[in-house]
């Protein structure tokens, strides 16, 4: 299911200042405006300034010579993404997972939840409701791609009598022959150029080479765009995702819980020196917390909720990531001051609103030592004298998304430079072979997934993947022949984990077919 959230960024505006539809300001003409090398440029309007003769992507002063009443207000594009985001979790409720389709859409899926709603038109509408009750504008589609849902959302007019949706045993041609080749999701020059071409429909690319040789006119036109490797670049890989001939990989938006720890008393707190003391059992709880994500805390807000219904919040801002319980009630000692618990509290709830990464340390490690009469420095130095130089060192993060530069080694006192850190979206195992080993792979060609592989003498059957995780060569290092990598988190019938990546593509002009080696183990 394909989302259109046809005026997010005005929907947005006006619920962040508050406005309804038609009242109030935004009934003036009114632009979101963001700018460029030449200007000011309009990115929304209103329906008042569209009446106007403003349009998105005209300049503002252009639109002024034909509104003068226009009033603009600067965008927000990192605002509206988060918005997005946002949404797209709350959209979850209709598919169990979503992606994001930015700058304004949602991809859902779908598959085998539309009768929990009573079919798919019906889904549809709830969708439109809902979203309207939150207060966006919002058109939906149901095709079995994700570029035939995103056709139809965009460019097919429908209506609640009349949804838009392509059942899996419909011909897509019967709805989509007719739309302009914009419909695939393409870049801009690409659209130019195949309209110069003569193709300006979507049943033009499909019926290619009608009354000669289809095979020989798709080959023209593929070698015409051979060099571009991106589908937004190319129609033909679009063409073939939107009618399921090549799969399309989407990125599910996942949520991230936040830090929270809670307790719910038995009889109502009505004194200090016992909130003290719930408030430290929840501060420790915090703790092992944010450490089993190995984070720390960088806001931590503090919730208590009174036995009449009152809500009590505190909240810290702290200058740098902690998890230390002795820290966090120090400062929310001085918060208390001064609360009034009214006929008692019977539940207090302690999170993390906002985590940075927070590696673990020994802080005690030096004073253990002068207890001993050993530093961990002479320990270092005695296992350099018997190893030789240059013997103990410890792994440290580069920043580089290739696996085999990801980290590098340095003297084991040697401080960190904070630049070395890098975040790391994806999980990787601990143990990396030291050179990846060839594997032989059986997998749904082209691009499909991996279901059994050879490896070291022994078959071992896939019952469980995930990727891929593709991985581009550093252009600055490699050359333009390097060939990109499809990484897999996968698990045989046994159980073991295994990270193994596929080298090269099917006709990336970079070599030939694609080769199989197996990277990681997971423990």
């Amino acid at each position: 299911m394909a989302i259109w959230l046809m005026d997010l960024a005005l929907d947005r505006w006006r619920q962040v200042n508050r406005l309804a539809r038609g009242e109030g300001p935004d009934a003036a003409p009114l632009a979101l405006i963001s700018d460029t090398a030449h200007g000011p440029r309009i990115d929304a309007v209103n329906p008042a300034a569209r009446a106007a003769g403003a349009a998105a992507g005209m300049r503002l002063a252009d639109a002024r010579a034909l509104c003068p009443a226009l009033a603009a207000v600067p965008s927000d594009p990192a605002g509206d993404l988060a918005c997005l985001e946002k949404l797209a979790l709350w959209a979850q409720r209709w598919g169990p997972w979503s992606a994001l389709d930015p700058p304004d859409g949602l991809l859902v899926d779908t598959t085998g939840a539309s009768h929990l709603f009573g079919g798919e038109a019906r889904l549809l509408a709830d969708l439109a409701a809902a979203f309207g009750q939150r207060g966006f504008a919002a058109r939906a589609a149901l095709a079995p791609t994700a570029g035939a849902a995103w056709a139809l959302v965009h460019f097919v007019a429908h209506s609640r009598a009349q949804p838009a949706i392509l059942a899996p045993g419909d011909d897509p041609m019967r709805l989509l022959g007719d739309l302009p080749v914009a419909a695939l999701r393409l870049d801009g020059d690409v659209i130019t150029a195949l309209r110069r071409l003569g193709l300006k429909r979507i049943g033009d690319l499909v019926g290619l080479g009608e009354g000669g040789d289809p095979a020989a006119a798709r080959d023209a036109l593929q070698r015409r765009f051979r060099n571009r490797k991106s589908p937004a670049a190319n129609p033909l890989i679009r063409l073939d995702q939107l009618l399921g001939f090549v799969p399309e990989p989407l990125l599910p938006v996942v949520a991230q819980p936040m830090p929270l720890v809670q307790r719910q008393v038995t009889e109502p707190i009505r004194h200090r020196a016992l909130l003290d003391r719930v408030l430290a059992d929840l501060a420790a709880d915090l703790q092992r917390e944010l450490a089993a994500r190995g984070s720390g805390a960088r806001r931590v807000e503090l919730l208590l909720w009174r036995v009449d219904g009152e809500v009590i919040t505190r909240r810290l801002e702290l200058a740098a990531a902690t998890r230390d319980p002795a820290h966090l009630i120090g400062l929310l000692a001085a918060k208390l001051d001064g609360i009034d618990a009214g006929f008692g509290i019977e539940t207090l709830r302690l999170c993390a609103s906002w985590c940075e990464p927070l590696h673990a340390a020994q802080a005690d490690i030096e004073a253990a030592a002068e207890a001993h009469g050993t530093t961990l420095a002479g320990c270092l130095d005695r296992l350099s004298v018997r190893l030789g130089a240059g013997a103990v060192t410890r792994p440290v993060p580069h920043p580089s998304h290739w696996p085999e530069r990801a980290q590098r080694w340095q003297a084991p006192l040697e401080s960190e430079p904070a630049s070395q850190g890098m975040l790391n979206f994806h999980q990787r195992p601990l143990k990396l072979l030291d050179k990846p080993e060839s594997i032989a792979v059986l997998y749904a060609a082209p691009d499909g997934s991996p279901q059994r592989f050879r490896w070291r003498g022994q078959v071992r059957d896939v019952v469980r993947v995930e990727g891929p995780e593709r991985i581009a060569p550093e252009w600055w290092r490699e050359r333009s022949t390097a060939r990109l990598r499809d990484y897999y988190r996968i698990e045989d019938s046994c159980g073991a984990r295994y990270w193994i990546y596929r080298h090269g593509l099917v006709g990336d002009g970079r070599g030939g077919a694609p080769l199989w080696f197996l990277h990681g183990l997971y423990a």
